[in-house]
């Protein structure tokens, strides 16, 4: 592959498509090539046999894509979820945010591997394909939007969609040195049928290699938003800012201790203020996220088994899921949901002392693949091994907050020292823009570049 066809994001590969420096057919061609040279990483699970249609105009005119094959339907392209029990079949059309992508100028051309139902941080599903990180393809890329964040480090495509139900795209993003932001519940369009089918807790955006690509990607997707939650309103992005930085952080391995003090002084030399949060104070925020997570996720799985899906399909885990959903009181789930706003307005109240949180985002490297297995039924060990690994991730769902992962530095293997920033809702584009700060220190550099180099 030539260094012409080398781009650091899609940012850079629009603007070549646009000056005519390549056009839109051979970014296509290059993609579709580079997904065959790694098939072996199981990042992709279904390619079109026929080229989508070009693209006429936005921001990333014809730049190809590839979506997670969970979300919001995209016409064309199955939703198969990483399940048995849902036919391959195509949508019939287009979510309203899939028809924002493709405004936007994409061409989505394929759908990426997750776990059945993204009941896992690892995307293994028993459908296949068994999805592997691209910077070390004996670990996990991470889950659900494994096989996106694969995809996207593997250079097969500069940003993918993802989806973010408990850390879905930050764990991924994380895992395979991506920036990953979950917007606000409520700035991206969940309609028709996805806005509310988690209760809110899931949103949709997508992983990137750059900040810069998350930036020109934000108003392409926002903006009169329809769903359940009011679009928030946008926080000052500029100033002073007061960062709490997370501390005492016990089972967080010492490297990424480390990664977050050097961010908080980053952050601080660029002006801003650090001080302590003790992260027990984030204790309650997290036991009340995790109830209402595991109750929401099992009360949707048995929703859609009354709605017609064989459960005898399904892997053991999502079986368990599946009848834990179906013997739950209402009165249990109603205090689920509760126990969610009683957590986001601890959450709330924390942002009257800072204006962003700083926090570990994994508590170690990528596990090996087989970390997160679904073959049994032990529900309770399945949120536990999950909030191990990734312990600040679903308070965020579940408050509706917006949260940023990016990779600051690499430890002594070559792996991504990932941090975490939350805002409080509307505080996407501030925490991008502090995002931004850390990234230009330049303390992570992507080991495979776009549309070239090996896997």
């Amino acid at each position: 592959m030539s260094a012409a066809m080398e781009f650091t994001d899609a940012v850079a590969l629009s603007t070549a498509i646009a000056r005519g420096e390549l056009s839109a057919q051979d970014a296509l061609d290059a993609a579709r090539a580079r997904a065959a040279a790694t098939e072996d990483l199981g990042a992709v699970c279904w390619l079109m046999d026929e080229d989508p249609p070009a693209a006429t105009g936005g921001a990333f005119a014809g730049v190809p894509l590839l979506i997670k094959n969970l979300g919001g339907p995209f016409a064309g392209i199955p939703m198969r979820a990483g399940s048995a029990a849902l036919a391959r079949m195509k949508g019939a059309s287009d979510s309203d945010l899939a028809a924002r992508f493709r405004a936007a100028g994409f061409r989505p051309f394929g759908a990426t591997t997750v776990p059945e139902f993204g009941l896992s941080l690892s995307s293994e599903p028993a459908i296949g394909p068994l999805c592997r990180n691209p910077l070390d393809t004996s670990l996990s890329a991470g889950g659900s939007s494994g096989g996106s964040a694969a995809a996207v480090a593997a250079g097969i495509v500069p940003l993918a969609h993802a989806t973010d139900a408990g850390g879905s795209i930050r764990v991924p993003a994380a895992c395979c040195g991506l920036v990953g932001l979950k917007p606000s519940r409520g700035a991206i369009p969940g309609g028709p049928g996805f806005g509310n089918h988690l209760g809110g807790i899931a949103t949709e955006f997508a992983v990137t290699r750059t900040i810069r690509d998350a930036q020109a990607l934000w108003p392409c997707l926002t903006g009169d938003a329809r769903g359940p939650a009011p679009a928030p309103q946008h926080l000052p992005t500029e100033g002073s800012f007061t960062i709490g930085l997370l501390t005492d952080t016990l089972g967080i391995d010492p490297a990424r201790t480390t990664a977050l003090a050097e961010a908080a002084a980053s952050l601080e030399a660029a002006g801003h203020r650090v001080i302590d949060i003790a992260a027990t104070e984030l204790t309650p925020i997290r036991r009340a996220s995790a109830r209402a997570f595991e109750r929401i996720i099992a009360a949707n799985l048995a929703t859609l088994v009354a709605s017609g899906l064989d459960a005898s399909l399904t892997e053991p885990l999502t079986q368990a899921f599946i009848e834990r959903g179906q013997s739950m009181s209402a009165s249990e789930l109603w205090s689920a949901t509760e126990g969610a706003a009683g957590a986001a307005y601890k959450l709330w109240s924390l942002f009257d002392r800072v204006d962003v949180l700083l926090t570990p985002m994994l508590s170690g490297p990528p596990p090996p693949l087989g970390a997160f297995p679904t073959d049994h039924r032990d529900t309770a060990t399945q949120i536990e091994r999950m909030d191990t690994f990734a312990p600040f991730a679903a308070l965020a769902n579940v408050t509706g907050a917006p949260a940023l992962t990016l990779p600051f530095g690499a430890d002594d293997t070559g792996l991504p020292l990932p941090v975490q920033l939350i805002a409080p809702p509307g505080g996407d584009l501030r925490l991008l823009a502090l995002g931004a700060m850390l990234e230009a220190e330049g303390r992570w550099h992507h080991p495979i570049p776009l549309f070239g180099g090996a896997a």
